[in-house]
């Protein structure tokens, strides 16, 4: 890195702008969890900037360059990836040349996502017969309550794991036939909120019912913390679907491999495949879930793809 300008502790200070106020400008413009994703990118850089004596801001591209192929030898390429577009959003945040424009950026990324020839690696999907045996396992109690309808609704409205818990009382409609319609106003591929419509069986309408009976009136969100036994007026973090999925699976008595194979994202991934065999087309299984990129969803759909054709 001989070609790299080197400054001394102080004169870094001197120079370093500050990002983190420029930031603050993004609040409400991106999603909560994609400014923390690029904070925690930026400070990152950062820190490497600082440990190698190297001026982040404004950056040169050869010092990027250079940052990146070391994140790659760690990192996947989406996160490096990530990290790009946190610099290059920093830089024009500070109005300072982008570097991440420069061809050699472009080389360091592509050497990257050549040398990590893996697939990325697929959740688990969590279909109809675990979901069925994870509900069965939840206690009889309040948090059983909470677990067995946020299992129930994720499913079926194929959730990602942010919109489960984003979700608002108001957005939950109660029909006269007994099922619930769903409006998830905001999500990954849907950042302006022109929001989607999902349906919930009569039993998962029920199991909501039963939820909000307890939890009582008064709540901005539909599932919301539970402290001592009494509801707690703020939203779960997303890692609550998580926990819930894995712990589930670990209670059952599913083996320890096959445990870490769920994420929070295998409702989705799940109920997607449930929806191929039983006949659907990948378009309708698009338009239900939100998808935008037929990729992603194939990959969700391999395993589902391989046992239709073992029926036949």
């Amino acid at each position: 890195m001989d070609h790299m300008i080197r400054v001394s502790s102080k004169q870094h200070k001197l120079l370093q702008y500050d990002w983190r106020k420029e930031f603050k400008r993004l609040e409400g413009a991106y999603a909560p969890s994609t400014l923390k994703s690029y904070f925690v990118d930026l400070t990152v850089f950062e820190e490497w900037c600082v440990a190698h004596a190297l001026v982040p801001f404004p950056a040169e591209a050869s010092i990027v360059a250079d940052f990146l192929t070391e994140q790659g030898v760690t990192r996947r390429a989406s996160t490096v990836r990530r990290r790009i577009y946190a610099i290059s959003k920093a830089h024009r945040l500070l109005r300072l040349p982008d570097p991440t424009h420069d061809e050699d950026v472009n080389i360091a990324f592509r050497r990257i996502r050549r040398s990590q020839t893996a697939r990325p690696r697929q959740a688990k999907g969590m279909t109809e017969a675990y979901r069925a045996q994870f509900m069965e396992c939840q206690p009889d109690n309040a948090w059983g309550l909470r677990s067995r309808a946020m299992l129930a609704l994720g499913y079926e409205i194929l959730a990602r794991r942010s919109e489960l818990v984003a979700l608002q009382t108001n957005d939950v409609t109660f029909r006269e036939d007994g099922t619930a319609r769903i409006l998830i106003r905001r999500g990954k591929t849907d950042p302006f909120g022109h929001g989607r419509t999902a349906f919930t069986s009569r039993q998962t309408a029920l199991l909501l019912a039963d939820w909000l009976d307890w939890r009582g009136e008064g709540f901005d969100y539909l599932f919301c913390p539970i402290y001592q036994g009494k509801a707690v007026k703020r939203s779960l973090s997303d890692t609550t679907v998580k926990r819930l999925i894995k712990g589930a699976a670990k209670q059952v008595g599913l083996p320890l491999e096959t445990v870490e194979k769920f994420s929070g994202h295998s409702m989705r991934v799940g109920a997607a495949q449930d929806l191929l065999c039983a006949g659907f087309d990948t378009i309708a299984i698009m338009r239900a879930g939100g998808w935008k990129s037929i990729e992603v969803l194939a990959r969700y759909l391999e395993n589902a793809e391989h046992n239709v054709w073992e029926r036949h």
